[in-house]
Protein backbone atom coordinates (compact mmCIF):
# COMPACT_ATOMS: atom_id res chain seq x y z
CA UNK A 1 0.00 0.00 0.00
CA UNK A 2 1.29 3.47 -0.88
CA UNK A 3 1.66 5.65 2.24
CA UNK A 4 -0.72 8.67 2.18
CA UNK A 5 2.03 11.24 1.62
CA UNK A 6 3.53 9.26 -1.29
CA UNK A 7 0.06 8.61 -2.74
CA UNK A 8 -0.64 12.35 -2.87
CA UNK A 9 2.72 13.01 -4.54
CA UNK A 10 2.08 10.24 -7.07
CA UNK A 11 -1.34 11.62 -7.93
CA UNK A 12 0.09 15.12 -8.39
CA UNK A 13 2.86 13.88 -10.69
CA UNK A 14 0.39 11.72 -12.65
CA UNK A 15 -1.82 14.78 -13.18
CA UNK A 16 1.08 16.70 -14.67
CA UNK A 17 1.98 13.76 -16.89
CA UNK A 18 -1.57 13.40 -18.21
CA UNK A 19 -1.75 17.13 -18.95
CA UNK A 20 1.27 16.79 -21.21
CA UNK A 21 0.59 13.27 -22.42
CA UNK A 22 2.65 11.89 -25.30
CA UNK A 23 5.28 14.61 -25.62
CA UNK A 24 8.96 14.79 -24.76
CA UNK A 25 8.33 18.27 -23.41
CA UNK A 26 5.76 16.76 -21.06
CA UNK A 27 8.25 14.22 -19.74
CA UNK A 28 10.80 16.95 -19.12
CA UNK A 29 8.13 18.98 -17.31
CA UNK A 30 7.34 16.03 -15.02
CA UNK A 31 11.03 15.62 -14.15
CA UNK A 32 11.36 19.35 -13.48
CA UNK A 33 8.28 19.37 -11.24
CA UNK A 34 9.56 16.41 -9.24
CA UNK A 35 13.01 17.99 -8.86
CA UNK A 36 11.51 21.29 -7.70
CA UNK A 37 9.46 19.51 -5.03
CA UNK A 38 12.45 17.54 -3.77
CA UNK A 39 14.69 20.59 -3.26
CA UNK A 40 12.26 22.88 -1.44
CA UNK A 41 14.20 24.41 1.49
CA UNK A 42 13.02 23.67 5.03
CA UNK A 43 11.16 26.38 6.96
CA UNK A 44 13.64 28.73 8.65
CA UNK A 45 14.16 28.29 12.37
CA UNK A 46 12.75 31.17 14.42
CA UNK A 47 15.41 33.41 15.95
CA UNK A 48 16.16 32.97 19.65
CA UNK A 49 18.55 34.59 22.11
CA UNK A 50 21.72 32.92 23.33
CA UNK A 51 21.47 31.45 26.85
CA UNK A 52 22.53 33.62 29.74
CA UNK A 53 25.34 32.94 32.24
CA UNK A 54 25.44 29.32 33.31
CA UNK A 55 23.01 28.41 30.54
CA UNK A 56 20.13 30.33 32.11
CA UNK A 57 17.06 30.84 29.94
CA UNK A 58 17.54 34.18 28.12
CA UNK A 59 15.09 37.05 28.62
CA UNK A 60 14.04 39.46 25.87
CA UNK A 61 12.36 42.78 26.72
CA UNK A 62 12.60 44.93 23.59
CA UNK A 63 14.31 45.16 20.24
CA UNK A 64 17.05 47.53 19.09
CA UNK A 65 16.26 51.22 19.45
CA UNK A 66 18.28 52.29 16.42
CA UNK A 67 17.01 50.08 13.57
CA UNK A 68 13.85 51.93 12.66
CA UNK A 69 10.48 52.53 14.28
CA UNK A 70 9.25 48.97 14.74
CA UNK A 71 6.86 47.92 17.49
CA UNK A 72 5.48 44.50 18.42
CA UNK A 73 1.95 44.22 19.78
CA UNK A 74 1.59 41.09 21.91
CA UNK A 75 -1.59 39.65 23.39
CA UNK A 76 -1.81 37.19 26.26
CA UNK A 77 -4.56 34.60 25.79
CA UNK A 78 -4.96 33.78 29.48
CA UNK A 79 -6.99 31.00 30.99
CA UNK A 80 -6.06 29.24 34.20
CA UNK A 81 -6.41 25.53 34.78
CA UNK A 82 -9.36 26.00 37.16
CA UNK A 83 -11.49 28.36 35.04
CA UNK A 84 -13.22 25.63 33.04
CA UNK A 85 -16.48 25.87 35.05
CA UNK A 86 -16.62 29.62 34.43
CA UNK A 87 -16.19 29.07 30.69
CA UNK A 88 -18.89 26.38 30.79
CA UNK A 89 -21.20 28.89 32.48
CA UNK A 90 -20.75 31.34 29.60
CA UNK A 91 -17.75 33.48 30.55
CA UNK A 92 -15.60 34.33 27.50
CA UNK A 93 -11.83 34.11 27.77
CA UNK A 94 -11.40 34.58 24.03
CA UNK A 95 -11.90 37.74 21.96
CA UNK A 96 -12.75 36.99 18.30
CA UNK A 97 -13.62 40.65 17.61
CA UNK A 98 -10.12 41.72 18.64
CA UNK A 99 -8.54 39.19 16.28
CA UNK A 100 -10.89 40.27 13.49
CA UNK A 101 -9.86 43.90 14.06
CA UNK A 102 -6.15 43.03 13.88
CA UNK A 103 -6.81 41.17 10.64
CA UNK A 104 -8.83 44.02 9.16
CA UNK A 105 -6.10 46.52 10.07
CA UNK A 106 -3.40 44.13 8.76
CA UNK A 107 -1.46 44.27 12.02
CA UNK A 108 0.89 41.32 12.61
CA UNK A 109 0.97 40.25 16.24
CA UNK A 110 2.30 37.64 18.65
CA UNK A 111 -0.20 35.77 20.83
CA UNK A 112 1.08 34.14 24.02
CA UNK A 113 -1.38 31.34 24.68
CA UNK A 114 -1.88 29.14 27.71
CA UNK A 115 -2.41 25.46 27.09
CA UNK A 116 -5.70 25.63 28.93
CA UNK A 117 -6.90 28.38 26.55
CA UNK A 118 -5.97 26.22 23.56
CA UNK A 119 -7.87 23.30 25.09
CA UNK A 120 -10.97 25.49 25.51
CA UNK A 121 -10.79 27.22 22.12
CA UNK A 122 -9.04 24.81 19.74
CA UNK A 123 -10.69 26.20 16.59
CA UNK A 124 -9.48 29.73 17.39
CA UNK A 125 -6.04 28.46 18.38
CA UNK A 126 -5.73 26.62 15.06
CA UNK A 127 -6.93 29.68 13.11
CA UNK A 128 -4.29 31.87 14.75
CA UNK A 129 -1.58 29.25 14.38
CA UNK A 130 -2.21 28.82 10.65
CA UNK A 131 -2.54 32.52 9.83
CA UNK A 132 0.81 34.00 8.70
CA UNK A 133 -0.25 37.35 10.14
CA UNK A 134 0.16 35.91 13.64
CA UNK A 135 2.59 33.81 15.59
CA UNK A 136 1.56 31.74 18.61
CA UNK A 137 3.89 31.34 21.59
CA UNK A 138 3.81 29.65 24.99
CA UNK A 139 2.27 31.18 28.12
CA UNK A 140 2.42 28.04 30.33
CA UNK A 141 -0.35 25.50 30.66
CA UNK A 142 -2.18 26.70 33.77
CA UNK A 143 -1.21 30.41 34.04
CA UNK A 144 0.05 29.76 37.54
CA UNK A 145 2.99 31.87 38.69
CA UNK A 146 6.65 30.88 38.53
CA UNK A 147 7.41 32.86 41.71
CA UNK A 148 5.74 32.87 45.13
CA UNK A 149 4.41 36.44 45.05
CA UNK A 150 2.89 37.31 41.67
CA UNK A 151 -0.35 39.28 41.57
CA UNK A 152 -2.15 36.70 43.70
CA UNK A 153 -1.65 33.85 41.22
CA UNK A 154 -1.15 30.32 42.61
CA UNK A 155 2.49 29.30 42.46
CA UNK A 156 3.95 26.45 40.42
CA UNK A 157 6.38 24.22 42.36
CA UNK A 158 9.89 24.44 40.92
CA UNK A 159 9.79 20.74 40.03
CA UNK A 160 6.74 21.33 37.79
CA UNK A 161 7.87 24.47 35.95
CA UNK A 162 9.40 22.64 33.03
CA UNK A 163 6.32 20.47 32.53
CA UNK A 164 4.12 23.60 32.55
CA UNK A 165 5.93 24.67 29.39
CA UNK A 166 6.08 21.29 27.66
CA UNK A 167 2.45 20.53 28.51
CA UNK A 168 1.39 23.86 26.98
CA UNK A 169 3.25 23.06 23.76
CA UNK A 170 1.44 19.71 23.63
CA UNK A 171 -1.91 21.49 23.94
CA UNK A 172 -1.03 24.01 21.23
CA UNK A 173 -0.07 21.27 18.80
CA UNK A 174 -3.12 19.18 19.68
CA UNK A 175 -5.33 22.21 18.96
CA UNK A 176 -3.80 22.49 15.49
CA UNK A 177 -1.03 25.09 15.90
CA UNK A 178 1.55 23.57 13.54
CA UNK A 179 4.59 25.62 14.51
CA UNK A 180 4.34 27.21 17.99
CA UNK A 181 7.21 29.61 18.49
CA UNK A 182 10.11 28.90 20.87
CA UNK A 183 9.09 31.88 23.03
CA UNK A 184 7.71 31.75 26.55
CA UNK A 185 6.02 34.44 28.61
CA UNK A 186 5.95 33.99 32.37
CA UNK A 187 2.43 34.31 33.80
CA UNK A 188 2.15 37.75 35.34
CA UNK A 189 5.61 38.51 33.99
CA UNK A 190 7.08 37.15 37.25
CA UNK A 191 10.34 35.20 37.26
CA UNK A 192 13.56 34.77 39.21
CA UNK A 193 16.82 32.84 38.80
CA UNK A 194 15.16 29.64 40.00
CA UNK A 195 12.52 29.93 37.27
CA UNK A 196 15.12 30.70 34.59
CA UNK A 197 17.20 27.75 35.76
CA UNK A 198 14.19 25.43 35.77
CA UNK A 199 13.67 26.06 32.04
CA UNK A 200 17.31 25.44 31.08
CA UNK A 201 17.46 23.19 28.06
CA UNK A 202 13.85 23.68 27.00
CA UNK A 203 15.09 25.89 24.18
CA UNK A 204 12.84 28.89 24.77
CA UNK A 205 13.53 32.59 24.97
CA UNK A 206 11.52 34.25 27.73
CA UNK A 207 9.73 37.29 26.31
CA UNK A 208 8.81 40.17 28.59
CA UNK A 209 7.93 43.72 27.48
CA UNK A 210 8.87 47.35 27.97
CA UNK A 211 5.37 48.86 27.53
CA UNK A 212 2.44 47.78 29.73
CA UNK A 213 -0.81 48.35 27.88
CA UNK A 214 -2.82 48.40 31.10
CA UNK A 215 -5.89 46.96 29.38
CA UNK A 216 -6.54 44.27 31.99
CA UNK A 217 -9.86 45.08 33.69
CA UNK A 218 -9.71 48.60 32.21
CA UNK A 219 -12.93 50.34 31.20
CA UNK A 220 -11.40 53.48 29.66
CA UNK A 221 -9.94 52.50 26.28
CA UNK A 222 -8.74 56.06 25.71
CA UNK A 223 -6.61 55.98 28.86
CA UNK A 224 -4.99 52.72 27.76
CA UNK A 225 -4.27 54.15 24.31
CA UNK A 226 -2.69 57.27 25.80
CA UNK A 227 -0.53 55.18 28.13
CA UNK A 228 0.88 53.14 25.25
CA UNK A 229 1.48 56.22 23.09
CA UNK A 230 3.34 57.89 25.95
CA UNK A 231 5.66 54.96 26.58
CA UNK A 232 6.29 53.36 23.20
CA UNK A 233 9.75 53.63 21.64
CA UNK A 234 11.44 52.06 18.60
CA UNK A 235 11.79 48.34 19.25
CA UNK A 236 9.11 48.26 21.95
CA UNK A 237 7.18 45.16 22.96
CA UNK A 238 3.66 46.09 24.12
CA UNK A 239 1.71 43.66 26.29
CA UNK A 240 -2.09 43.52 26.13
CA UNK A 241 -4.67 40.77 26.49
CA UNK A 242 -6.96 38.62 24.36
CA UNK A 243 -9.85 37.99 26.75
CA UNK A 244 -13.34 39.49 26.69
CA UNK A 245 -13.67 38.59 30.36
CA UNK A 246 -10.51 40.24 31.68
CA UNK A 247 -9.92 42.93 29.04
CA UNK A 248 -13.20 43.89 27.36
CA UNK A 249 -11.91 47.16 25.88
CA UNK A 250 -8.83 45.94 24.03
CA UNK A 251 -10.49 45.89 20.62
CA UNK A 252 -11.33 49.60 20.98
CA UNK A 253 -7.77 50.30 22.09
CA UNK A 254 -6.39 48.66 18.95
CA UNK A 255 -8.82 50.55 16.70
CA UNK A 256 -7.50 53.84 18.10
CA UNK A 257 -3.87 52.92 18.74
CA UNK A 258 -2.93 51.43 15.39
CA UNK A 259 -3.66 54.44 13.15
CA UNK A 260 -2.01 56.81 15.65
CA UNK A 261 1.18 54.75 15.79
CA UNK A 262 1.23 54.47 12.01
CA UNK A 263 0.78 58.22 11.85
CA UNK A 264 3.94 58.53 13.93
CA UNK A 265 5.84 56.36 11.48
CA UNK A 266 5.74 53.06 13.37
CA UNK A 267 5.72 49.70 11.62
CA UNK A 268 4.09 46.70 13.30
CA UNK A 269 6.11 43.49 13.51
CA UNK A 270 6.02 40.19 15.34
CA UNK A 271 8.28 39.47 18.30
CA UNK A 272 10.34 37.11 16.13
CA UNK A 273 11.40 40.01 13.90
CA UNK A 274 12.58 42.07 16.86
CA UNK A 275 14.53 39.11 18.25
CA UNK A 276 16.03 38.59 14.81
CA UNK A 277 17.13 42.22 14.73
CA UNK A 278 18.96 41.72 18.02
CA UNK A 279 21.37 39.25 16.41
CA UNK A 280 20.97 36.73 19.24
CA UNK A 281 22.18 39.17 21.88
CA UNK A 282 20.31 39.79 25.10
Amino acid sequence: MIPPARRITAICVLGVALAACGSADGARQVRAEATAVSVLPPAPRPPVLAPGPGGLTPVFEHGPRTLGKSVALTFDADMTADEGPRAAAGEHFDNPDLIATLRALKVPATVFMTGRWADEYPTEAQSLGRDPQFEVANHSYSHHAFTDDCHGLPAVPAAEMRSEVTRAYASLRRAGVPHPMPYFRFPGGCYDRQALRALNGVGVTAVQWDVVGGDAFATDAGAVTRQVLTRVRPGSVVVMHCSRSAAPGTERVVQSLVPQLRGRGYRFVKVSELIGQSGGRR
